[in-house]
């Protein structure tokens, strides 16, 4: 098995989709609780539950993360994720019973498949059912219906996946992530400088979103036709005890990974969101060595979300898995 978020002990990981809608559900879970926190950067985001993680909020334990399909109707897959931990026991002491905190935040995958099913609440609660130490990269859970590379709309789309990387640092702290990459722009394997994946051209080739927005004019086609459809969505494990604020800044360092690795980013189409999970098991090696090497799983998780992609039927200008042409970082 690759290295992946669940290498991060006491964090578990989930897919369950629609093979026909082309939408799904991944939850990353942490049922003995994990600091949480959280970075939006960018312009459409669709979240439930990320007021909570602000440092001066109060609640500072979160029981499981929800990436899901299906725009804003796929946030109600996080009431299956807090049914199950809820018949489990897990959740934040109030004195009357647990309640379990589940932040959520979803893509647009509605041009896939079809527009009138989404996550729910059954594949929110199938995907805890299904959650495991062994995680499935590519076309699965929130990523079944992910594609990248929209500028000339979705007939020159790439298609993208579920991706995840972890590392151990010498001390033994681990640090894992795990990604759904939705991107309005194209996707680089950032050591190389290769173009993996993005926008193709009329020949099927990679046309490069940068340069065709150096030629756009002010009433470019795409424009219409990109706005809120795009979001990458990501969730950072790490088993050091850190603060919330800590976290959020570990969370605001790794959100380095997505402008490393996809350009455009951040853009007023994209939803851009990276989650933190500090499960504390471990004494913190520092703020500094956690962000940057956060940053650095990410870029790997992002990559293999797109080279570890398969193609879909009806889906044009796919990544093929095993593709010579698209190595696997």
């Amino acid at each position: 098995m690759s290295p992946s978020i669940t290498d991060v002990p006491g964090v578990l990981a989930g897919h369950a989709q629609d093979d026909t809608a082309l939408t799904g559900c991944t939850v990353v879970l942490t049922p003995e609780g994990a600091v949480g926190a959280v970075d939006v950067r960018g312009g459409a985001p669709g979240t439930r539950e990320t007021d909570l993680l602000s440092p001066v909020a109060t609640v500072d334990v979160v029981h499981a993360v929800a990436l899901c399909g299906g725009s804003a109707f796929g946030l109600a897959a996080a009431t299956g994720v807090v049914q199950w931990l809820a018949e489990r026991g897990i959740g934040f002491p109030t004195g009357v019973r647990p309640v379990p905190i589940v932040p959520a935040a979803v893509i647009f995958d509605l041009a896939l498949g079809r527009a009138d099913r989404f996550a729910d609440a059954a594949m929110g609660y199938a995907a805890c059912e299904a959650a495991s130490t062994n995680v499935r990269e590519g076309c699965v859970g929130a990523g079944i219906g992910a594609t990248v590379g929209k500028m000339r709309g979705m007939q020159y789309a790439t298609k993208s996946g579920i991706g995840t990387w972890s590392e151990r640092l010498t001390d033994g702290t681990t640090v894992g992530a795990l990604v759904v990459c939705n991107a309005f722009g194209d996707v680089y394997d950032e050591r190389s400088g290769r173009l993996l994946a993005g926008v193709r051209a009329d020949n099927g080739a990679l046309a490069d979103a940068m340069a065709l927005l150096r030629g756009a004019g002010p009433a470019s086609p795409w424009t219409a036709s990109s706005e809120g459809q795009n979001t990458t969505l990501a969730v950072v494990a790490i088993d050091a005890r850190l603060t919330k604020a800590e976290a959020t800044k570990v969370a605001q360092m790794a959100q380095d990974a997505l402008a490393r690795t996809i350009r455009p980013v951040h853009t007023p189409f994209d939803g851009d969101t990276v989650f933190v999970l500090a499960t504390g098991r471990r004494a913190s090696p520092g703020v500094l060595p956690l962000g940057a090497i956060a940053a650095d799983v990410l870029a790997r998780a992002i990559e293999r979300s797109v080279t570890q992609a398969w193609s879909l039927g009806g889906v044009p200008g796919n990544v093929e898995r095993g593709n010579e042409n698209v190595p696997d970082p």
